[in-house]
């Protein structure tokens, strides 16, 4: 179990040959500093200070996470058992 002492979250982004903005990621900032440090330049921060790690990770997801519209029903033009009223005018001819 962590610590009850705050850590200060960070969100970054790593490239990625599928995805021109990258894929992202979520870290604390002593594993950032030695990212960064590992690769520098190669990495790119987000956003940093991040007190809470819900934050940071929804802040990481973007909208992949979200719910997706749903597609409205289409409506029912007569209910079931009941026959669409035709309009009464004369027929057209019938070909034959």
């Amino acid at each position: 179990m962590r610590n009850a002492t705050a850590a200060a979250w960070v969100v970054y982004s790593c490239p990625t040959k599928a995805s021109p903005d990258g894929m992202r990621g979520v870290c604390e900032h002593d594993e950032w500093d030695a990212l960064d440090r590992a690769k520098p330049g190669f990495y790119t921060l987000i956003r940093a200070g991040i007190e809470h790690e819900g934050e940071a990770e929804r802040l990481a997801r973007g909208d992949s996470g979200a719910a997706r519209p749903r597609n409205a029903k289409a409506a029912m033009a007569t209910w079931p058992g009941e026959v669409a009223a035709t309009p009464a005018g004369p027929a057209g001819p019938v070909a034959g």
